[in-house]
């Protein structure tokens, strides 16, 4: 009878101190550490106990994956699987625990801080300004990875007019800006943030009609975030319910 444990954790969007104390202390106590390859800092790696097993899953495959968590599960030692940013979005745990399920091998799951929210930290702005932009959507373009649901697209969910967080696709900018230029307008504030948090961050600032040569020029390939909206540098904008003299106080 084994009572181990995976821990799936987000590690957070790169800097080591942007790891919380519970993925902290979880890595610490796990014999076992496998993790997601370069967006995974030595330094979080570093939490790992002396003698564990760390395992680079970059190049594995999923059954490749399982065959090692079987393995611990075996031994009885728990495993910490470290994933980048936040577990919700774009991670693969689906898959992983489904198969764990199917095993009865028992987890948990450590939420991390999200790419978009490190992104948005290095703007300096909040997303959501009062009575210009109350909806974010986090979403991705389809390149060599999965094909997005139907539904999905840059067209439809641009018609909300809501601000875009676009992951995953700076290699389709082309395809971004052709098909949001008509529905944001060309003067469109975009914003992307390259490897956000990390000491080699940097953070372009330009418009859906400007930005593809703005990219082009800094050389920038992957691991980019693109905002598009009209609270990207807003100034106009109202001041919220939460903190006015109007609001009674007393309810």
């Amino acid at each position: 009878m084994t009572n181990m444990t995976v821990h799936f954790i987000g590690a957070g969007p790169g800097a080591s101190d942007l790891l919380t104390l519970r993925g902290r202390d979880l890595i610490q106590s796990s014999p076992v550490c496998l993790y997601a390859g370069s967006l995974i800092p030595q330094g979080i790696l570093a939490h790992a106990p002396p003698g564990a097993r760390i395992v680079d899953t970059s190049e594995l495959t999923l059954d490749q994956i399982i065959e090692e968590i079987v393995d611990a599960y075996k031994r009885n030692l728990d495993v910490a699987r470290l994933h980048s940013g936040d577990l919700s979005i774009w991670s693969a745990l689906a898959e992983q625990t489904r198969r764990l399920t199917a095993l009865g091998i028992p987890y948990d799951i450590t939420p991390g801080v999200p790419s978009f929210a490190a992104s948005a930290a290095a703007l300096g702005q909040e997303l959501t300004l009062p009575e210009v932009a109350q909806t974010l959507i986090l979403t991705r373009t389809a390149t060599r990875s999965t094909k997005m649901p139907l539904g999905e697209d840059l067209i439809t969910l641009g018609r909300t007019g809501a601000t875009m967080a676009i992951h995953l696709s700076i290699q389709n900018l082309d395809q971004i800006v052709s098909q949001l230029s008509p529905l944001y307008g060309p003067d469109c504030p975009v914003a992307v943030v390259y490897r956000a948090s990390w000491p080699d961050e940097k953070i372009l600032r330009s418009t859906l009609a400007e930005i593809k040569e703005v990219i082009a020029q800094s050389g920038i390939e992957r691991n980019a975030l693109i905002f598009v909206g009209r609270s990207l540098g807003q100034t106009a904008f109202g001041e919220s319910y939460l903190y006015s003299k109007a609001r009674d106080r007393t309810e």
